[in-house]
């Protein structure tokens, strides 16, 4: 099923921003998210310093988030800059912000599961999130039909838009449960 696109934004031991895109991601509980994470330079970089950021890619950063995907920071040091994203230093963690992106969590590892050459699964707490007020509904909440987020289509290998609202989670199915005459 398609998952979200999401770019981990970490520092390189000699402080230089890095970044990769990722897809296979997903909510841990309230406060944690999980990540199927090979080994990449961002895996080294999380036993250094384990503080990240997690961006939400979109329709308008399609090009610079696939390039992150596409490029290894072990063989291009400079990606980053590369991919013409302004970077900025996040507020509560030390890790980079990308502020092309409308919704980035910063996070701090709470564990690496099932660690190996290959990979682990990566388990970050949320410690903020951070929204460009644009990105915001009335209620002050993200409103994610505004933000355009992608998606990763695995099948296809290919980035699909989010699309708007067809239903209301925990209330449509009640009409099931409403006595009928």
């Amino acid at each position: 099923m398609p998952q979200a696109v999401i770019i981990i934004g970490t520092f390189d031991s000699d402080g230089t921003p890095n970044a990769m895109n990722a897809a296979w991601a997903g909510t841990w509980n309230n406060d944690e998210i999980v990540i199927s994470l090979g080994s990449h330079q961002t895996t080294e970089n999380l036993k250094a310093n384990p503080e990240l950021t997690l961006a939400f890619a979109t329709k308008e950063t399609v090009v610079p988030a696939d390039y992150l995907g596409l490029v290894s920071g072990r063989k291009v040091k400079d990606k980053v800059a590369k991919s013409g994203l302004k970077v900025e230093k996040a507020g509560k963690v030390k890790a980079p912000v990308f502020a092309d992106f409308p919704m980035t969590f910063e996070c701090r590892v709470a564990r690496m599961i099932d660690e190996s050459e290959s990979g682990c699964f990566l388990v970050a707490k949320i410690v903020s999130i951070d929204v460009d007020e644009k990105f915001l509904a009335e209620d002050g909440k993200p409103d994610l039909e505004k933000m355009h987020l992608l998606t990763f289509d695995p099948v296809h290998l290919g980035y699909l838009e989010i699309g708007g609202r067809v239903g209301n989670a925990f209330s449509d199915g009640k009409a099931l449960n409403t006595p009928r005459p």
